[in-house]
């Protein structure tokens, strides 16, 4: 049974609590017995073009539940799409696969752009209606008493709150109705149409923008007014226009849309890369960065201050610059597929535009580590380690500790590489090549930060084998010493470290699968055996993926012992860096270690 099938055959609380995986007890409490007054933390928060936006937070209960029926919600919407072989392109906001990119780009190099915004676009929905839609719409028909449940899960004083994990996907099935209309209104008089929340766009390139959906104040060239059909479709459809952000944009000046320039292709405004910028810089230099914001001061007035910006909020902001110039990257190599030289030439423009997060995500994961930190060569060390962690808990306390409820805490942070930004901008993950890069970045980027840092070492676990050459070349490059395979470990320069794997008697290389013992590594597997070599014969041998989904699923019965040697050296190391801190009175002096 789907999940809207699932959600269509409810007719009790206790069904609601079983598809939402709570306890009947649970939901009904939250529901009916808890205070209003401590389901919510209420807040103000400035709006980017004026005014004050009232976020109510739900308390952690409750935003468990909403975040669930926003889950199934979800679910919901792109199954009636696929039923109805629907590809909704009209929403943007809040729904997967959906971004501000996915609405700014179906706007881009156009003659007009008009802006219209919704006014209190969740406020607008209030429980009556979210019930009323959950019983009436074709594709729900619920039980009434079950979208009365829902609603009451969704709804904080008669309407959605900004803020609930389940009002934009509400609002967005609520409102698909307007979208409805507002596209068939856009595309009979040339236009497309897309909206972002409460952010409606229409965009055309005809000669003149069509009257209906907005037309020019007499004897004022540049002010634009509702066409009476947009405000007609609108209003019938329950919402109101806020005439105060209404806009039109031209193509002679510059056009943006959900805070992206559209005029020739998706970018970000010019100023706010430098100010980004600006700020990252200053946070290398000190520590710290500052950054104006619109906040009510003791009278309520809104009132530009300067307030102290923190590494997340940093990230947050190249991240998104970094996001939209991978879209367009992504763009231009499948516009230019056919040449080599063009694909060359985009791909070298991403590395230095990706210049500054590179250097950002060093500096905020390796420089300013908060406890040590351990890169392995690729995904499937990061699993064995962390399990030979647990199990081996007590002998290493350095490592980790054991808590009173039997749950292990973790003092170190084993890098994740694959499927994170930063693996992605720093290209790790993929073998000991990757580390002998990383340490020459490292290395260039910690001499230009001056800001206090490097209090924890960052320790690259690296195997005893041919692809070790690679990383020790590296080192001697960048220290100008001698590194031996023999040492435990070897301090490369800064707060950089690396640790080989230890070789069994006799043996001239090492893995860190050698750490398992012969009931691991002889592993069968359906008739398979484990080769680590990844052009091995998959009808013959299964490979490393394999061996740590095993380790994954059998961790609580396998021995681990063998990862002593590993640990004792990893711990050497840690304690090596402990000791040269200790000898170094200020920040200032950690730049010398």
């Amino acid at each position: 049974m789907s999940q809207l099938q699932a959600l269509r055959a409810l007719t009790s609380l206790h069904d609601v609590a079983a598809l939402l995986d709570f306890e009947p007890k649970y939901l009904a409490y939250i529901l009916y017995k808890m205070p209003d007054a401590t389901k919510y933390h209420s807040f103000n928060i400035a709006k980017r073009g004026g005014g004050i936006r009232q976020i109510n937070a739900p308390c952690p209960q409750l935003k468990l539940l909403q975040s669930k029926l926003s889950n199934l919600l979800q679910n919901c919407a792109e199954e009636i799409n696929l039923i109805r072989k629907f590809r909704d392109q009209l929403a943007h906001g809040f729904k997967r696969k959906r971004t501000i990119i996915t609405n700014a780009v179906k706007h881009r190099n156009r003659k007009y752009v008009f802006n219209v915004d919704l006014q209190d676009f969740f406020g607008t929905i209030n429980l009556g209606r979210v019930r009323g839609f959950f019983i009436k719409d074709a594709n729900f028909m619920l039980a009434p008493k079950v979208a009365t449940l829902l609603a009451k899960i969704a709804c904080h004083e008669n309407s959605l709150p900004q803020g609930s994990p389940c009002s934009p996907v509400i609002s967005n099935l609520v409102g698909h109705v307007v979208d409805i209309h507002l596209c068939k209104l856009a595309s009979k008089h040339g236009c497309t149409y897309s909206r972002y929340a409460d952010d409606i766009t229409f965009s055309t390139n005809r000669l003149d923008f069509p009257s209906c959906i907005a037309r020019r104040v007499a004897s004022q060239t540049h002010k634009w007014e509702i066409g009476d059909q947009l405000q007609e479709i609108v209003t019938s459809a329950g919402f109101t226009i806020n005439p105060q952000k209404t806009r039109m944009q031209y193509d002679g000046s510059r056009q943006d849309v959900t805070g992206l320039v559209v005029n020739k292709k998706v970018n970000i405004r010019s100023a706010y890369r430098r100010r980004v910028r600006a700020m990252a810089h200053r946070l290398f230099m000190t520590g710290n960065f500052e950054f104006i914001r619109i906040i009510p001061d003791s009278q309520g007035i809104l009132t530009p201050t300067k307030v102290t910006g923190n590494l997340d909020q940093m990230h947050g902001m190249l991240g998104h610059i970094d996001c939209v110039d991978r879209h367009n990257e992504e763009m231009e190599s499948k516009r230019d597929s056919g040449s080599a030289k063009a694909k060359a030439s985009a791909n070298v423009a991403l590395r230095s535009k990706q210049h500054l997060y590179r250097r950002f995500l060093l500096f905020k994961d390796f420089y300013c580590a908060q406890r040590p930190v351990i890169i392995c060569e690729g995904k499937t060390d990061n699993i064995y380690l962390l399990h030979a962690i647990k199990s081996l808990v007590d002998l290493y306390p350095r490592l980790a500790t054991r808590l009173a409820n039997n749950k292990i805490n973790v003092h170190i942070r084993i890098l994740k590489t694959l499927d994170s930004s930063i693996g992605r901008v720093l290209r790790l993950g993929h073998g000991a090549s990757d580390l002998a890069r990383l340490i020459e970045q490292y290395f260039d980027e910690m001499q230009n930060f001056k800001a206090p840092g490097m209090t924890q070492p960052i320790i690259l676990l690296v195997d005893n084998d041919t692809g070790a050459d690679e990383v020790y070349k590296a080192i001697k490059r960048v220290s100008k010493k001698n590194p031996s395979k023999t040492d435990p470990y070897f301090h490369i320069s800064g707060n950089l470290y690396v640790v080989i794997t230890p070789l069994k008697q006799g043996a001239k290389q090492s893995e860190i699968e050698d750490c398992f013992d012969n009931s691991i590594k002889n592993l069968n597997l359906g008739g398979k055996t484990f080769n680590p070599d990844g052009k091995a014969d998959s009808n013959v041998y299964f490979g490393k993926h394999i061996l740590a989904q095993y380790v994954r699923e059998n961790a609580a019965t396998i021995d681990f012992s063998g990862f002593k040697g590993v640990f004792d050296r990893i711990i050497a190391a840690i304690q090596d860096y402990d000791s040269k801190l200790a000898k170094v009175a200020a920040p200032a002096g950690i730049a010398a270690i």
